[in-house]
């Protein structure tokens, strides 16, 4: 490809994103504050039937989401019964969905370190990948998170599922097979050959002219440092 044809691609993609942030913007002020309503109404009222505001997720593929051919991944180790962990998927998740996600700039993984804690916590992971398979991984997810100092015991993890509508059969059938024992636990084992010490860890990850770079966030951080960071490497590919 010629540099002038090149240049004229990013600056294609430069000019789309820009017109997506602007509309996702105001999108992103109100998401916050209805966001943080409705949080604290799940918190309080565990048993809810809902969580279709927490629902939406562009191209939810099991644990992935977002545009495949994103330039950018952001794979998140996680804990169910981390605190920190649940302050980002409440908090901040939503926005980089809004900012980035829904935009084409980042791809979304999650994966856990559950094999660091409690059999609660591994157990909740297997169940949240037998949501996986009838692609409802993201509304579990967000519903184990909401309900944050709940035993995750077989009870409350199989009424989550009806929560969200899985197929109650199926749901427990995996469960009691441990259909994704070894999946949860190669989760936590790849997290420690990575390095990970400390849960939410993040890697950024994206190429440059071919090589692979990587950026790190450990702990909940606050969405303007993600927005940093993300915005360094989209500036590093030439698409800021």
């Amino acid at each position: 490809m010629s540099p002038e044809k090149k240049i004229s691609k990013r600056q294609i993609i430069k000019a789309r994103r820009q017109r997506q942030k602007r509309n996702s913007r105001l999108i992103s002020i109100g998401l916050m504050s209805l966001g943080a309503i409705f949080i604290v109404f799940l918190l309080v009222y565990p048993g809810l039937r809902t969580n279709r505001e927490f629902s939406s997720r562009p191209n939810a593929n099991d644990n992935v989401m977002g545009n495949p051919d994103a330039p950018i991944t952001v794979t998140e180790y996680s804990d169910y019964r981390c605190s920190h962990c649940a302050t980002f998927a409440i908090e901040t998740e939503p926005l980089l969905v809004k900012e980035y996600i829904e935009t084409g700039d980042v791809k979304f993984v999650y994966r856990s370190m559950g094999n660091w804690g409690s059999g609660q916590s591994i157990f909740a992971v297997e169940a949240s990948y037998c949501a996986g398979e009838e692609n409802k991984f993201w509304e579990y997810h967000v519903l184990v998170f909401a309900n944050m100092g709940v035993t995750l015991d077989i009870s409350n993890l199989t009424a989550w599922a009806e929560i969200i509508e899985l197929d109650k059969a199926a749901f427990k059938k995996c469960m009691n097979e441990r259909r994704y024992r070894d999946r949860a636990e190669q989760d936590g084992i790849d997290g420690n050959t990575l390095g990970v010490e400390g849960t939410p860890t993040f890697f950024i990850t994206y190429d440059v002219d071919g090589v692979e770079q990587a950026r790190i966030l450990r702990g909940a951080q606050p969405y303007e440092v993600f927005q940093q960071e993300i915005q360094a490497a989209l500036a590093e590919m030439g698409l800021e």
